[in-house]
């Protein structure tokens, strides 16, 4: 089995930060959030407050939009085009996505791809609130062990070394920067 990160791994750029900046442009009133948003972010890079909390912040704008399940579907219709090429030659059939990215966004993305095994963080989409930890470094780890044995993992693939300790648990680990994959 192999198991790939999903932002910057397998997705061209940040799911979602392009979901939100999405929402912001066809919904402004968004914006009322940005105040509250900058302080939050500041508490945050000053270690004040965590990345959930900071995260849950930011998706609280998410209470604007009318119809949120109508909003990801077109989004996610809109950026499929951001699958990366080599994944597509290489995904089969029994990859596991894991992400800290919301998985009411990402769902929609495995849906059109054919992926059945996705693990990533738990976030309401009508309040931007998460139901447990953000699916982050060793959480991740906890959540691929709550569903499958570690041990059957062939290649792990991520954009980022905080994603470390699920390649520890890889036969391989792969570095993936752009398109290019470099042995962890």
């Amino acid at each position: 089995m192999n198991v790939y990160d999903f932002d910057e791994t397998i997705y061209e750029g940040d799911s979602t930060r392009d979901f939100v900046f999405y929402l912001v442009k066809k919904y402004p009133k968004c914006l009322f959030k940005l105040p509250k948003i900058g302080i939050k972010g500041i508490s945050y890079v000053l270690k004040n407050i965590s990345k959930t909390e900071f995260k849950e912040n930011v998706y609280s704008m998410f209470s604007y939009i009318p119809n949120i399940d109508t909003e990801v579907e077109v989004f996610v219709d809109t950026h499929m085009h951001c699958i990366k090429r080599w994944y597509i030659e290489q995904q089969k059939e029994d990859d596991v996505i894991i992400s800290a990215s919301p998985e009411f966004l990402l769902k929609p993305f495995m849906d059109k791809l054919g992926i059945k095994n996705l693990i990533a963080s738990k976030v309401n989409q009508v309040t931007g609130t998460y139901d447990g930890l953000n699916c982050y470094g060793e959480e991740k780890v906890v959540r691929f062990d709550a569903q499958f044995d570690r041990k059957c993992i062939d290649n792990f693939y991520s954009d980022s070394y905080s994603d470390d300790p699920m390649a520890k648990l890889a036969k391989q680990a792969f570095l993936v920067k752009g398109n290019q994959l470099e042995k962890w």
